[in-house]
Order: structure tokens, then sequence, then C-alpha cells
């Protein structure tokens, strides 16, 4: 019987090895020689998979977003409006190994977009991502707005580009300096955000 090949999970596999080097050794580092490297396949199988570097860039960058979607989309809505919309919020910031790997590759990659020329690339995968985490804090803001629990008077649409721009903020320092935004002040951070919003 022939043996059965999950192709996606071989190309899964490349791109989190594309991410290693990524973490490691910088952007720049990232070629099919030395990504086949460090998945212990050779530059042949890899090409079968990818057949130029910017598919197995932009499949890379894609995972990032598909696996924080899969996480947001396993969470269950208990709890208290605070606990839920922390549950939803925590899973967008690099509070764990898993979640900075990702935030490590979205950074470098993000980068990279800018210094790209001309359109396409990475600059195309660059957008959605930046509207799918804009989506999330939209949708705590309504949360708490369709729950009576935003306070009278504030503007929907502002809160949730400070919502926002707190997110970004919080991840970033959580990735740059770790030491000093551990996982229980982010917690704190949002914890009163999302206090000083109700009423």
């Amino acid at each position: 019987m022939p043996k059965i090949v999950d192709h996606e999970a071989r190309r899964e596999e490349i791109a989190q090895a594309l991410w290693r080097v990524v973490r490691r050794d910088g952007i720049r580092a990232a070629s099919v020689r030395t990504v086949a490297a460090e998945a212990g396949w050779s530059a042949g199988a890899v090409r079968y998979y990818f057949p130029d570097q910017d598919g197995l860039v932009s499949f890379a960058m894609q995972l990032v977003g598909r696996r924080v979607r899969e996480r947001l989309s396993a969470l269950e809505a208990k709890g208290s409006l605070t606990e839920i919309a922390l549950r939803y919020l925590e899973e967008v910031v690099p509070l764990d190994d898993e979640r900075r790997a990702e935030f490590d590759i979205w950074l470098a990659f993000t980068a990279q977009a800018q210094a790209e020329t001309g359109a396409g690339g990475l600059r195309e995968q660059v957008g959605p991502m930046h509207d799918g985490l804009r989506s999330l804090c939209e949708s705590v803001i309504a949360l708490l707005s369709e729950n009576g629990a935003l306070r009278d008077g504030l503007d929907a649409e502002v809160e949730t580009d400070r919502l926002h721009a707190l997110i970004d903020g919080l991840s970033t320092h959580v990735a740059v300096v770790p030491s000093r935004t551990s996982p229980e002040r982010v917690r704190q951070v949002l914890t009163a955000h999302l206090a000083s919003l109700q009423p």
C-alpha cells in the first residue's frame, strides 16, 4: 500500500523551519538552501513544495495568521465580559513561546515588506493581517457596547483604534524588552484599559 503523504503538514514543516532561520539569523539568511538545511531536507525537496522564495515566504506569513485564527475560533465565550474580552485579546499578544515565534515572524516580515519596492510580495500579506487584528478589537468593543458595558459618550471607532494601538504596543514591548513586560503586566494593563471603558 502506497505511503500517504500529508502535503499540507510538509508545507507547514518547511515554513516553521523558515521561522527558525529568521528568528535565529535574520530574514536575509532565509534562502531555500538554509531553510532546507534547517528542515533536514534537500533544496530540491523544498522546491517541490515551494518553487520560489516568494511562495515560501508568503506561505510562512499566511501560517501566522491561520494559527492565530484557529486559536481564536477554539475559544469559548464563558465568564464575565472582561474575562471573555481578555481571553481573546491575549491570544494575539506574544505571551508564550508559540505566540512569541509568530509575533517575531510577523515583525520581521512586516519590516521587510516596508523595505520592498513595488507592489506584491509581503505587502499583500501585511494588510489583511493588520485588518484581522483591527476586526478583533472592533468585536471586543462591540461586545462591550451591546451588553451595556461601554461608557456613554465613547466613540466606538476611536476606542477600536485605541485598543488596536494598545495591543500592537504591548506586543512590541513583550517581543523587544521581555524583561520589562511580563505576561502578568500585560494582563494588568489590558484589564485596566477594559475597566476604563466601562460605566
